[in-house]
């Protein structure tokens, strides 16, 4: 006999036992509410049992299989493998995934469909993250499109096809109202690229900035604070050591990373140029965001100028 077969054998003994003991022992104090606090067992679970017994002995105290699933219920495998490759290629949760679903495919499936799916594969979870930090600030966000923007530098090592790593820096800017984004990546990270980055900026957003957030960095000095005065905007820096105070610009970064960066192969950096002004154009005119239940940036810009 097969140690498979043996301990299915061994699990429907148990069974058996269990239960006669269940009932025996009610049968033998005449109280069924007693002997299930007992036993810990639910009354209803108890007659379930007794009447199993009654019709079929021994054989109806063996837990059976569940009826095999209505494939007309199931989802598509089709559906199943676009929800694991959206997780597994971009790290999205399940409700990011419903929406792109929806959005680019026509494809209606509720949030919990999207979990079991995940669950059912082991990947209900997101890979845990090193260093975690507690959460010690209250999350904020204006609702005037150019009150707040942040500003930001993420440091990038691309790697060519021979092999050979190139550093280069990406100088972010983030609406805080409406998420609507701006990125350039440059080979320096000097005062001289924030102000030209800043300009930028100003040039592509489509409202008035009134003032930028950025942190402490030597990029974000003298020069660049009074050009933002003589643009009129205003310059403020979060405190030391507290990067969620700018918390939009970093998790932006995030997504960079899982949604950008990490399926990119550096060619040089007018490819790299070309491609970014894609992933910013995707990023803001096509691509669901959490904040917004699923509309993009500019699709929130609309409502909030509306």
């Amino acid at each position: 006999m097969s140690t498979t077969r043996r301990s299915v054998r061994n699990k429907a003994q148990q069974d058996i036992r269990r239960k006669k003991r269940v009932l025996e022992h009610a049968a033998r104090i005449g109280n069924v509410r007693k002997t299930c606090r007992y036993f810990g067992v639910a009354r209803s679970g108890f007659y379930v049992w007794k009447k199993a017994y009654e019709t079929h002995g021994d054989q109806g105290l063996i837990n059976q299989r569940p009826c095999p699933k209505n494939p007309r219920l199931c989802t598509p495998p089709a559906i199943v493998e676009k929800v694991l490759h959206l997780h597994r290629t971009y790290h999205l949760g399940p409700i990011c995934i419903v929406w792109y679903l929806e959005r680019y495919h026509g494809i209606t499936i509720s949030h919990a469909g999207v979990y079991r799916i995940l669950r059912r594969h082991g990947l209900n979870r997101l890979p845990a993250r090193v260093g975690r930090r507690a959460v010690h600030t209250h999350r904020y966000a204006k609702q005037v499109p150019g009150h707040h923007v942040q500003v930001d530098v993420t440091f990038l090592k691309l790697v060519s096809p021979d092999g050979t790593a190139t550093r280069r820096y990406q100088y972010t800017a983030i609406d805080d109202a409406t998420r609507i984004r701006a990125l350039t990546v440059y080979a320096r990270h000097t005062q001289k690229n924030a102000i030209r980055f800043l300009d930028h900026v100003i040039e592509k957003f489509p409202f008035r900035i009134h003032t930028v957030r950025t942190d402490r960095g030597h990029e974000f000095q003298a020069q660049f604070h009074w050009h933002l005065a003589d643009q009129g905007i205003r310059h403020v820096y979060i405190k030391a050591r507290t990067p969620q105070l700018n918390g939009k610009v970093e998790r932006s970064h995030r997504t960079d990373k899982q949604e950008f960066y990490q399926l990119l192969t550096y060619k040089g950096d007018v490819d790299l140029q070309a491609k970014l002004a894609e992933w910013e154009n995707f990023y803001n005119y096509q691509r669901p965001h959490g904040a917004f239940q699923g509309k993009t940036p500019y699709e929130a810009l609309r409502e909030k100028l509306g």
